[in-house]
C-alpha cells in the first residue's frame, strides 16, 4: 500500500480509537473487535505493520487494539 493510503488508515483508525475510547473500559478490545470484523485483512496486515515501524500518528488505543490483533494472530497459528 502507498503512503497515502497508510495515513488513510491512520486517520480511519484513530477516528475508531476516538469512538471506542470513550467506553474506557475493555475500548481496546472493543476496537480489536470492530477491526477485525469490519476491517479487510490487507487493511488489518498494513496497519498492523505500520505499529511494527513505529505507529507514526496512531493513538495510543489504536496501537494497543492492533496489538492484540497481532496476539490473536500468533495465538491461532
Amino acid at each position: 500500500m502507498s503512503h497515502n493510503s497508510v495515513e488513510k488508515l491512520v486517520k480511519m483508525a484513530n477516528q475508531i480509537g476516538d469512538f471506542f475510547g470513550a467506553q474506557k473500559i475493555g475500548a481496546a478490545a472493543g476496537m480489536a473487535e470492530h477491526l477485525r470484523k469490519f476491517w479487510a485483512p490487507h487493511m488489518r496486515e498494513t496497519i498492523s505493520e505500520h505499529v511494527k515501524h513505529g505507529g507514526d500518528g496512531l493513538a495510543p488505543i489504536a496501537i494497543e487494539a492492533i496489538k492484540l490483533l497481532d496476539a490473536e494472530k500468533k495465538g491461532a497459528a
